[in-house]
């Protein structure tokens, strides 16, 4: 009996289902389907503000189905390559303007999930994201303009999109050097798509004058034969639109930004010497000398280089100035030079920034803006990288010199103020040392346009244009320290006697440049052997 009954116990200890063998035996043990990823929607977070308690928002993630049953979320068990349920899942979040969200959501509709792919939705929401910056959105908008899916092909638009996603700025010599060769492959297609549409039309217009010819020698018309004509003239008209069009995508291409030859200018020479005159200090004298003669993109001038030289040679060698030359300068260059003079310039100094190239203007709502142009600028409208008046006056009223006269020898230049004309005294005042004595404490911001709201001649000085020829004779025949005022006044009237052959009446200007910081001061030109 007592073996029966430890038999029975025994038994009764040995004996299962097939299910609680299977239950026992993948107890602890982690399942394939745990580790796929799923689309899952997690519970919103108790969260307490003061004494009140409340329930954020349902979070959606990608996770794995194990991760997102241990932490409560929802997913779908057995349909997960559902478009509908993905969805569902994310678009709350990607409608309130999340990028993770609606980078999801494009993810989803370019997928399918069970139907055909939607790359026109998938555009759309990856735009949205992209708007914002988000880095996997951009690169996915990208592959879509580089296949032309859901978008148009567009190749250089999905190399910018990559640039941006891969945080490599706009004139990066990587991303120059691919855009410039996926630009010239694409220039070099139009061409050939624009010859071979020439070539079909030339001939189908021939065939169409021979038909056309044959008809008015009949005395009847057949049906076909009109039929034909009709044919070919609609053939023709979408030839003709296939051709505009492609022409349009032709002078679209844009002309990016290439690295200028030859290596920048280093910064301009810290160590220059205080100058000394009539008993004063009158600091030291720095210039910046930009000449853009030869442009890349829009049409050339005979005289800025020249005009440049000629100008620092002067200030160096008459006036004591330290000079820095920018000779055919692009926007990054120009700029560029301005910012360095902030580690170069101290409180009692003195700069001239003398510019000669090409200017340009733009209506605003509310006023004229005006431009200096570098030389790797596009033709209007496009300003891509056009240098506003707006950014010069910036970088002018951060540098620490008291003195600072800007001479724009360039088109609209007198745009770079809006302030009025320049008052003076009188036209035969004498500056004396009291004079000095007043004005040179004061901060001044000043400048000397060839025109004001006018284009301006690019010659008619010989070699210099009429400007640069005037500014030049006024500052070789000086002799004593030499006022801004009247030096404006000599140059009236060398540009006076200059003009006059040309029949072309430029008015310079001489205005404060409102907004940099100007203090009623002045800007004095001293001889390296002055007599005052």
């Amino acid at each position: 009996m007592l073996a029966t009954a430890f038999g029975a116990a025994l038994l009764s200890s040995c004996v299962s289902t097939p299910a609680d063998d299977v239950a026992a035996a993948t107890k602890g043990m982690v399942r394939l389907s745990d580790l796929e990823v799923v689309d899952c929607l997690l519970p919103g977070q108790v969260r307490q503000l003061g004494n009140s308690e409340y329930v954020t928002a349902r979070r959606p993630i990608h996770t794995t189905a194990g991760d997102c049953r241990v932490r409560g979320g929802e997913y779908v068990a057995f349909d997960r390559a559902d478009l509908k349920s993905a969805l569902a899942v994310w678009m709350a979040a990607a409608q309130a303007g999340d990028p993770e969200a609606e980078t999801n959501v494009a993810e989803i509709y370019q997928r399918g999930l069970g139907q055909a792919p939607d790359y026109q939705q998938a555009a759309t929401w990856y735009q949205k994201a992209a708007g914002q910056n988000y880095a996997r959105a951009l690169f996915a908008l990208g592959s879509l303009y580089e296949q032309g899916l859901g978008v148009p092909q567009d190749k250089l638009k999905a190399l910018n999109l990559y640039r941006e996603a891969g945080g490599l700025p706009s004139d990066s010599v990587i991303y120059q050097s691919a855009a410039n060769a996926e630009i010239e492959a694409l220039r070099t297609e139009l061409e050939q798509q624009v010859a071979e549409k020439d070539k079909q039309l030339k001939l189908l217009q021939m065939q169409l004058k021979s038909l056309q010819e044959q008809l008015t020698s009949q005395a009847t018309h057949g049906t076909e034969a009109a039929q034909q004509v009709n044919e070919l003239k609609q053939w023709i008209a979408r030839l003709e639109d296939e051709r505009k069009s492609t022409d349009g995508r032709l002078a679209a291409l844009p002309r990016l930004r290439t690295p200028a030859a030859g290596a920048p200018p280093g910064p301009i020479d810290p160590t220059a010497a205080e100058r000394f005159a009539a008993g004063m200090s009158f600091g030291r004298y720095y210039a910046l000398i930009i000449g853009n003669e030869h442009y890349r993109l829009i049409d050339s001038l005979q005289t800025p280089l020249n005009d440049a030289t000629r100008i620092a040679d002067v200030l160096r060698q008459k006036y004591g100035f330290t000079v820095q030359v920018l000779r055919d300068a692009d926007d990054v260059g120009m700029l560029q030079a301005l910012i360095d003079l902030k580690n170069v310039l101290k409180p009692e100094d003195n700069l001239l920034i003398y510019y000669a190239g090409h200017g340009a203007r733009q209506r605003t709502t509310f006023a004229q803006v005006g431009y200096w142009l570098p030389i790797n600028a596009q033709a209007p409208p496009s300003d891509l990288y056009w240098i506003p008046n707006e950014q010069i006056t910036a970088h002018i009223a951060l540098l620490a010199a008291k003195r600072i006269l800007v001479v724009a020898d360039s088109c609209y230049g007198g745009l770079l103020s809006t302030d009025p004309s320049y008052l003076f005294t009188g036209g035969d005042i004498g500056y004396s040392k009291e004079y000095m004595a007043y004005k040179l404490p004061k901060r001044s911001r000043l400048l000397i346009s060839s025109g004001g709201d006018d284009p301006v001649l690019d010659s008619g000085g010989g070699t210099d244009s009429i400007f640069a020829n005037a500014f030049l004779s006024a500052l070789e025949t000086n002799d004593g320290i030499l006022p801004t005022p009247q030096l404006f006044r000599l140059l009236l009237q060398h540009m006076k006697d200059g003009a006059t052959p040309n029949k072309f009446a430029e008015t310079p200007e001489f205005k404060s440049i409102n907004g940099a910081g100007n203090e009623f001061g002045d800007f004095f030109f001293v001889p390296v052997h002055s007599k005052s």
